[in-house]
């Protein structure tokens, strides 16, 4: 058994640095622990904290490849974070003119819960705690 801890960190890929890092800096409120350019990769790798706590990494690739997704596909369905209110999260973003579905109620734990997207369609959650 290898007794894994936590989640370390999740890596984002976007083919727009500077959109990403506004909005996971400006609008979601990421702390950023490190911005590093790598010349040999023409590539940047921003690492972001939420509340210090836990790390997201932005990558940039000139050389990227959209990924095909769809509601159901294999792999990541979406990244979900943790927020004390949904309902003002969402209005939250939706005031930054970040497109935000209905809130909704998780039929299992009876909590609130609302999707929206990054500037690259990766798909997101807000969940009530």
């Amino acid at each position: 058994m290898i007794h894994i801890k936590y989640i370390h960190h999740v890596a984002i890929l976007t083919d727009n640095y500077l959109l990403s890092k506004q909005f996971y800096t400006d609008i979601l409120g990421f702390e950023i622990i490190a911005e590093t350019y790598r010349a040999e990769r023409d590539s940047y790798k921003l690492d972001l904290a939420i509340n210090g706590l836990y790390q997201v990494e932005l990558f940039s690739f000139p050389d990227y490849r959209e990924r095909g997704s769809y509601p159901e596909a294999k792999g990541l369905r979406h990244l979900a974070f943790a927020v004390e209110n949904v309902e003002s999260a969402a209005a939250y973003l939706k005031s930054r003119s970040v497109a935000v579905q209905d809130v909704r109620i998780d039929e299992l734990t009876g909590k609130k819960f609302v999707f929206f997207l990054d500037p690259n369609g990766q798909p997101l959650e807000l969940y009530e705690i």
